[in-house]
């Protein structure tokens, strides 16, 4: 997969593309469905597959301190990208100026003359150019005018919840990770490297890792059946997210009890992947570090039976 930086990067001679922009955050089971099509598009037109995204997060420009954290940041966004099969992905520089564009100057400009488009996928809910007065109606009456055709993606619903990223982020959002990994299509994750702690795991109850600064996503305030994903090994885990109250000040922590654990080279900047499978229950303050021990034993043992419960279940499906 070829990664373009801006669209003046994108070689005049690229050739005809089956495109969709977008946010991506996320990379949900919605965004690989549409981003599927693309590609079976773009194999049946001999034209190539791509996705055009921005950074930073346009909410962040428009709205510099409300805007959302991020479900996937870019690096991991590029990682999921680059497992889709597309041809190219262009990240394109969101900027004020690049808000102020008109819907029409966006398609004439961006998807017809920089990406050279001949057909564009978006989803039902897509919005575009100055104050987002863009909307598939409208790409699909430029389509014509420019000579692009427009796919649109209907909404896929999950259960009650229609597969979106602001659905995936409310739901991380409320503890809900089981409910996430049904929308993800893949169990919600952090990446991160090994954080200093405070010591009280290795003192007073059991050996923990703890994270370093994590300024997007996170899943609510709770104790969860995790899988850390360290030096290409894969961990099984409990993580409390969250205060550590029953150490006094709060402290906002993600720190992880490794169950199958073994003697590991960790430094600084390991790479440390952290995905979320199951909640088990909200923190709580706890008498004494002893009676935390005590309830830690016992989320060790519901986590052991989950992991089970979970590894049985693949075998049968492998048979």
């Amino acid at each position: 997969m070829q990664v373009f930086d801006s669209l003046e990067d994108i070689p005049k001679d690229f050739g005809p593309t089956v495109v969709s922009v977008g946010n991506y955050d996320g990379i949900h089971c919605a965004h690989q469905k549409l981003i599927q099509s693309v590609c079976a598009s773009a194999r049946e037109l001999n034209a190539r597959s791509v996705v055009a995204t921005f950074d930073p997060h346009p909410s962040r420009v428009l709205r510099p301190h409300g805007g959302p954290p991020l479900i996937t940041p870019m690096e991991r966004k590029m990682e999921l990208l680059g497992e889709m099969g597309l041809d190219a992905v262009v990240v394109i520089s969101f900027t004020r100026d690049l808000s102020l564009m008109p819907p029409f100057e966006f398609a004439e400009e961006v998807l017809y003359n920089r990406l050279h488009a001949i057909e564009v996928h978006e989803g039902f809910n897509f919005r575009f150019g100055h104050k987002a007065e863009g909307n598939v109606e409208r790409l699909c009456e430029f389509g014509h005018r420019l000579g692009f055709t427009v796919v649109t993606h209907t909404p896929i619903v999950r259960g009650e919840l229609v597969i979106s990223s602001s659905n995936v982020r409310a739901v991380v959002l409320g503890g809900k990770v089981a409910v996430a990994r049904h929308l993800l299509g893949r169990a919600f994750s952090i990446d991160s490297t090994p954080g200093r702690g405070r010591g009280y795991g290795t003192r007073y109850t059991v050996p923990t890792v703890n994270l370093a600064r994590y300024d997007e996503l996170t899943p609510a305030i709770g104790v969860y059946v995790t899988e850390m994903q360290i030096n290409g090994e894969h961990f099984q885990s409990v993580t409390n997210v969250g205060n550590r109250p029953t150490f006094g000040d709060d402290s906002f922590a993600i720190e992880s009890y490794i169950l199958n654990f073994h003697p590991i080279d960790l430094t600084s900047n390991t790479p440390i992947r952290l995905s979320f499978l199951h909640r088990l229950r909200a923190e709580k303050k706890f008498p004494s570090p002893e009676a935390l021990k005590e309830q830690i034993g016992k989320d060790v043992i519901r986590a052991q039976r989950y992991f089970r419960l979970r590894d049985g279940l693949r075998r049968t499906q492998k048979v």
